[in-house]
């Protein structure tokens, strides 16, 4: 008779041995130098029970939505923690001032999240949400960019920021393999809204598991005051298991090569901007988003549904005048707009990928408006 030890330490040997060997996969692509191989081995093996649970889990206890057992029983996500970034979350404008130095601190924590209700995932993340946190600063800033990897990471991480003038935008001075934390500077010389993002290879895989973010760059006289803003960034994700399943998900490499997302996401999971975080605001007051495509591969068709764009900076660029009376606007992966407009109704008006049947895939936001109606702009009839 096979002792029931025996078999549950097989059974644990075999997860280690399934963590590592995914683990040296991912770690292996990335073709970096300081050993990101060996780093990653060496990290399962110093925190080899988070991990086992992980991998045991992905591989044996994720339900496919043609499970038959799934039909009988469906089985609930323990895991409660979510990387969803509020919109609302947003720094407060600089206004005229004189440059100074500032300090950005990004951690990169990868964690078992909340995808879906149904679902988790494991996301790597800035700070802890997806998207990172929003950077503001003024142009003629000296901002010093400090990045720590945390200890439990399974991979090697860096920053990429879109706004640097320099070698890999600052990704080459801040590779951290976990546990380490590395740092450089840069003058802000362009005023803007950019893209940051992870730039470890394989990059896409990366940004598709959630690292980016966005950093604006103020003229020296500012933005003109709105009464609300807000910070909103589409992404993908790329799961080996179809849309809707059940359990902790797997990244599936193949479908990212091939540019097929399961899942389009705004503020990192289904449900982030309409049942988590809905955006309030009331009749008259002016509204600005910010808006970027994490990506890493499809572009945006962002549009609201019920208004339109008062006034859009087209690719982000605060140096020219805005374009007008605009309703749908195109923004790249990798790219960013800022719309601004003034609703004069109250209701619900939802935020969309005019790709529409990206909303069959989790793509979708609320803004909320109270305040009188007015039936001179729109009423119903009979």
């Amino acid at each position: 008779m096979t002792d029931s030890r025996t078999v549950t330490q097989e059974n644990r040997d075999e997860g280690e041995r399934i963590a590592v060997s995914r683990r040296a996969l991912l770690a292996g692509s990335a073709g970096l130098a300081l050993g990101t191989l060996g780093a990653a081995q060496e990290a399962a093996a110093q925190h080899g029970h988070g991990g086992t649970s992980g991998a045991v889990h992905a591989a044996s206890h994720s339900n496919a939505v043609g499970s038959l057992s799934q039909r009988a029983y469906s089985v609930p996500t323990p895991v409660s923690n979510d990387i969803a970034h509020d919109p609302s979350a947003v720094p407060p404008p600089i206004g005229r001032r004189e440059p100074e130095t500032i300090r950005v601190d990004l951690e990169t924590r990868e964690v078992e999240a909340k995808l879906d209700q149904r679902a988790t995932f494991r996301y790597w993340t800035f700070n802890g949400t997806v998207p990172g946190p929003m950077v503001r600063v003024r142009v003629g800033d000296t901002v010093e960019v400090h990045l720590k990897n945390a200890e439990d990471s399974w991979m090697m991480h860096n920053v990429d920021f879109h706004a640097v003038t320099g070698p890999g935008g600052g990704a080459e001075a801040t590779n951290c393999a976990p546990g380490e934390e590395k740092a450089f500077k840069f003058k802000a010389r362009h005023p803007g809204l950019y893209v940051y993002h992870c730039a470890v290879p394989p990059v896409a895989m990366h940004m598709a598991n959630g690292m980016y973010g966005m950093i604006l760059v103020e003229p020296e006289d500012g933005l003109p005051p709105v009464d609300r803003e807000f910070y909103v960034m589409q992404g993908e994700i790329y799961t080996a298991e179809p849309f809707g399943s059940e359990g902790l998900l797997t990244e599936d490499y193949d479908k990212l090569l091939n540019e097929r997302p399961e899942y389009f996401v705004l503020n990192g999971h289904v449900g982030a901007l309409t049942d988590h975080y809905p955006m309030k605001a009331s009749v008259g007051e002016t509204i600005r988003i910010f808006f970027g495509v994490g990506g890493p591969n499809h572009v945006s068709s962002f549009h609201v549904i019920g208004e339109i764009f008062d006034r859009v900076y087209i690719n982000g660029s605060v140096t020219q005048p805005p374009q007008t009376d605009v309703q749908t606007v195109v923004v790249p992966a990798g790219g960013a707009a800022i719309v601004e407009f003034q609703p004069e109704v109250p209701g619900r008006y939802v935020l969309v990928d005019h790709s529409l049947s990206r909303v069959e895939r989790g793509l979708a936001g609320w803004l909320d408006v109270e305040g009188e109606e007015n039936p001179e702009v729109f009423s119903e009839i009979g």
